[in-house]
């Protein structure tokens, strides 16, 4: 299965030891990410590190780790699908037309993300982490 993770997916394996952590890291899927979303992750660094109690080493080393197991997407090959993915999601939730575009970049794929936003499109399967498990 080929899986577009949202950032919320990849913050919730970086901030706790759990299912999703798991299935990114174990699983025999194909994770994808697009590039562009990563500076959200570092965004994020000190509410991940204030989280999930991590230091600043651990948290690159998990980082890192998670990031080997997920294909990066360069902005290059999701901009082709990106005037598509804004008609879909741009009003309700402009953060995740990114991911939509992804995924649309991807024949076959389908987006992790518990984000209900992802809901008020049908042109991409969406799978909750309930779903993914």
């Amino acid at each position: 299965m080929k899986i577009v993770l949202d950032t919320n997916i990849l913050m919730s394996a970086l901030i706790k030891d759990s299912t999703t952590r798991k299935l990114i890291v174990q699983s025999d899927w194909e994770f994808y990410y697009p590039e562009v979303s990563l500076h959200e992750v570092r965004k994020h660094k000190n509410l991940i590190l204030q989280k999930s109690g991590m230091g600043e080493e651990e948290f690159t080393r998990l980082f890192n780790q998670l990031l080997s197991h997920i294909k990066i997407i360069p902005e290059e090959y999701i901009n082709r699908n990106l005037d598509e993915a804004n008609i879909i999601l741009g009003k309700i939730d402009i953060d995740d037309v990114v991911f939509l575009a992804t995924a649309l970049s991807i024949s076959d794929s389908v987006i992790w993300s518990d984000d209900r936003h992802f809901e008020k499109q049908d042109k991409v399967k969406v799978m909750k982490t309930e779903d993914m498990v």
